[in-house]
């Protein structure tokens, strides 16, 4: 119990180091990403205002709909066009990516990459 604490601590402390560092705008919104063990949430964060601009998860049936597991590369990738395309929609062309914490690959280096093949500059 103490190492999933601990894990948990460590990612909370690395986070909040990351995130003194980065701030989101409301033309440059910053980018949050967070994965749990079975779903990836994604956010555009306007910081100044204090209110999420818009968001995407994988617990919307949209995306779900044929996909074999919601926390994996293939999900992130879904989830990555999407909340480009949100964005997009929004007027929003440029973001700051926030990893929350967590490593930058597997799938979080996933949802960043598809975003930025959907047309958003990271």
């Amino acid at each position: 119990m103490s190492q999933i604490r601990n894990r948990k601590q460590r990612r909370m402390r690395i986070r909040r180091r990351y995130r003194s560092t980065i701030r989101g705008t409301a033309a440059r919104p910053r980018l949050a990403v967070f994965r749990s063990l079975r779903h990836l949430y994604v956010q555009l964060i306007d910081d100044e205002r204090g209110m999420t601009v818009t968001a995407a998860s994988t617990q919307e049936q949209s995306i779900a709909d044929g996909l074999k597991a919601t926390c994996n590369v293939v999900a992130g990738k879904k989830l990555g066009r999407l909340i480009a395309e949100r964005a997009k929609e929004r007027g929003l062309g440029v973001v700051v990516f926030d990893r929350g914490g967590f490593a930058y690959h597997g799938v979080v280096r996933a949802i960043a990459d598809a975003a930025r093949e959907a047309g958003l500059k990271l």
